[in-house]
């Protein structure tokens, strides 16, 4: 299995443990780490059967405005942003010890500004690769409705009672 972590966070994979399809054919991400395991299956010929994505950071519904307000915030104060970020997922104080980074600048851009495209994940799907989404219907940093309006057309969506960005 190939995870990729999401942003200011490390190893954060066991928090999904339950959901986890543990095999060498399967690629996760969460958040940012969504788009980074899209990106991954699209510039690989590795076998790729199935691609879980927990919450991904999905920014397509938000405008300039909201993006350029993020990113001056994080430049304002890093840690600040970093821990209301943090406190938004959903992530406790033990787990931030555990699990915390402060991350970068151009990783916030990348992750504010990617732009899901209904085409990549065609692709991959036309592959063979079989694409779940997990999202919490109490999510703080996505709008997890339109998320799921979007997943939907070419995933399968696991729609989360009372559960947030970090489930």
């Amino acid at each position: 299995m190939k995870y990729f972590s999401g942003f200011s966070l490390k190893n954060e994979q066991e928090l999904f443990k339950k959901y986890i399809i543990d095999t060498d054919f399967t690629v996760c991400g969460f958040s940012y780490g969504a788009k980074k395991a899209i990106e991954y299956a699209l510039g690989t010929d590795t076998r790729i059967d199935k691609i879980q994505l927990f919450s991904p950071a999905f920014f397509n519904d938000k405008d300039i405005k909201y993006k350029r307000m993020q990113l001056m915030f994080f430049k304002k104060n890093k840690e600040d942003y970093c821990d209301k970020f943090l406190e938004n997922c959903g992530i406790t104080k033990n787990q931030k010890e555990l699990y915390f980074q402060v991350g970068k600048y151009e990783e916030l851009e990348d992750l504010l500004n990617y732009n899901w495209d209904e085409k990549k994940i065609k692709k991959l799907v036309d592959r063979g690769i079989y694409i779940e989404v997990y999202l919490g219907c109490d999510d703080k940093i996505i709008d997890s409705k339109k998320t799921m309006e979007f997943f939907r057309q070419f995933s399968e969506v696991y729609y989360m009672k009372n559960k947030g960005h970090i489930l």
